[in-house]
């Protein structure tokens, strides 16, 4: 007797609408986000080199927190500083993707998520060597000396890379609306905490932690649009039919 092939069927009409559409919203989303951060960033830049705009708030917001520092403060935020360092993030990111990596079977969202760090590592790199800005007073400092430069906030732009990527990672394609609401928020929250930490342990100024945030929605929206554009290609693949399938003969 003759055997058949099975041959996937394409999706429907309506189901091939939905899902343009909202590839096409994602798509749209992440352009804004890729365009709304890089946009913020260069706008507080030029206010830092002409020192005007927000950079008027620098010394204000740096003396009022210097000012206003209590032990219960100093020490939560401490340890948020502590744990979001470039060396503790790198390590931690490390171990969320190899366990990702390992639990789920997959390679390309765990290396999405590094990809992304290293790349907010080489940026901030890149950034502060040519604006070369020095940071606040030393005699603010509350951890010990830092070499680095000012702009912009390492730990502010790499704490809101990976919060802000693996808010998206995990809930792309699998999540209500509510509760992709609720991870974005609960990301934004904690990169305000990791600036603010910052600012607060008397290392940034207030302009750097905002350069910092635009890098990192900037970066978000460009690992939203390549993660969409591989999703959109695979669905491509296995919703074409395949060449030259029909009834085969049995051996």
């Amino acid at each position: 007797m003759p055997a058949v092939r099975r041959v996937p069927r394409a999706p429907s009409a309506p189901a091939r609408r939905a899902r343009t559409g909202s590839q096409r919203s994602l798509f749209f989303g992440a352009a804004g986000l890729l365009v709304a951060g890089d946009a913020f960033f260069w706008f507080i830049l030029a206010a830092v080199q002409s020192d005007s705009g927000p950079a008027a708030l620098d010394s204000p917001v740096h003396d009022g927190l210097v000012g206003s520092r209590n032990p219960l403060a100093t020490g939560v935020l401490t340890a948020v500083a502590t744990v979001t360092s470039p060396l503790w993030m790198a390590l931690i990111g490390l171990a969320i993707a190899l366990a990702w990596a390992a639990w789920n079977r997959e390679i390309w969202r765990p290396g999405l998520l590094m990809g992304a760090m290293a790349a907010s590592f080489g940026l901030s790199t890149l950034i502060g060597h040519g604006v070369d800005r020095a940071r606040p007073s030393a005699g603010d400092f509350m951890l010990g000396p830092a070499d680095s430069l000012s702009f912009p906030s390492g730990h502010t732009f790499g704490a809101g890379v990976f919060l802000l990527v693996l808010a998206y990672l995990f809930v792309a394609g699998r999540a209500k609306p509510t509760t992709a609401v609720l991870a974005f928020a609960g990301a934004a929250a904690g990169t305000a905490v990791v600036a603010l930490a910052r600012l607060y342990l008397g290392y940034q100024w207030l302009t750097d932690v905002l350069a910092s945030l635009g890098l990192a929605v900037a970066v978000t929206g460009t690992v939203i649009l390549v993660d969409g554009l591989r999703t959109a290609r695979s669905a491509g693949n296995a919703g074409a039919p395949r060449v030259g399938a029909g009834p085969a003969e049995a051996p």
